[in-house]
């Protein structure tokens, strides 16, 4: 009777004898509690985006996850949209926000004013970032501004005392010299008095697992925490992708073929990649994750579940007596 084959042609029986073993995903439970969750939202533009918008944070406010963040369009485009929706999660939700914030075309005194009303309206949490020229332009400091995101930090820091995220660039940010220019910049914005790191969005687990571990010989200590995408729309992920210098594995578009016409399965298959994706990096000791949920509830609600997240209180349950 002939063996099954592998794809390398060796007979499955004899890798199984022969190669290494992988140790076991974590097991779902109280000895393995569910990773730590954070979730990323933009401010809307239009009324029935701001509809999606508030029906994605009421979705995924009973996770209790451990912070929420709102976006800052390039240049501060969305300033105001953004003061806005972090406002009301302050004043109408359980969530705890964060408040994206730039240096891109602004003065010192103008970002110093916006991190201080963030203050007065209750925001304790800054994620300090360069930010994008509109337009896509090369970067030029603003002569009287904030010159780059360390600047900002040590800026932020003299305001308040805010709680600081910065971005961290696995792949290395697309204006960066080199990868040990990108990583002494991320080292500058954490010893400037940045709390945490969190990454721009990867593919391959072993990308996230290599940066990190030039990360600490860099001597850098701070918690750095990997950014997930989920992938509902494989066109519109390339397109981030590109902007962002992500690189997009020939499996992943293999996952998503044929299913244009199948939300359906897209859904599904978008599900279980991001769900795979974050219990490998659990089983690589990596407990908290920030999800870029493009506003999708449903989606990011899945994944969380899969991942042993639970509602923290559940709509219209009894309180116990």
């Amino acid at each position: 009777m002939n063996h099954p084959r592998s794809p390398e042609g060796l007979p499955a029986l004899q890798r199984w004898l022969t190669s290494a073993r992988f140790s076991a995903l974590p097991a779902r439970g109280a000895s393995h509690p569910a990773p730590l969750l954070s979730f990323e939202f933009f401010p809307p533009r239009t009324e029935a985006l701001e509809a999606q918008l508030w029906h994605c944070i009421r979705r995924l406010e009973p996770l209790a996850p451990r912070f929420v963040s709102v976006t800052y369009g390039a240049g501060g485009s969305t300033q105001a949209r953004t003061h806005a929706t972090v406002s009301r999660i302050v004043s109408d939700t359980t969530l705890t926000p964060a408040a994206h914030l730039t240096c891109v075309g602004a003065t010192r005194a103008e970002v110093d004013a916006v991190a201080r009303g963030y203050w007065e309206a209750g925001v304790r949490h800054i994620v300090a970032l360069r930010g994008d020229v509109p337009g896509g332009g090369a970067y030029v400091p603003h002569p009287d501004g904030y010159a780059y995101a360390a600047d900002l930090v040590a800026g932020l820091r003299r305001v308040a005392d805010f709680e600081i995220s910065v971005a961290a660039y696995p792949e290395t940010h697309v204006a960066a010299l080199s990868p040990g220019a990108d990583l002494d910049n991320l080292k500058r914005k954490l010893d400037a008095g940045a709390t945490r790191a969190i990454t721009t969005f990867f593919f391959e687990t072993e990308t996230f697992l290599r940066f990190l571990d030039r990360a600490l010989a860099a001597g850098i200590t701070a918690p750095i925490v990997p950014g997930i995408l989920p992938v509902s729309n494989f066109a519109q992920a390339v397109r981030m992708s590109e902007m962002n210098g992500t690189s997009v594995p020939d499996w992943l578009g293999h996952m998503f073929e044929g299913t244009d016409e199948d939300p359906e399965i897209r859904r599904m298959v978008a599900a279980i990649v991001a769900a795979e994706q974050v219990r490998l990096l659990q089983a690589n000791g990596i407990d908290e994750f920030h999800f870029y949920t493009l506003n999708r509830a449903e989606l990011t609600y899945a994944i969380a579940h899969i991942l042993g997240v639970r509602p923290a209180h559940r709509p219209g349950a009894a309180a116990a007596g």
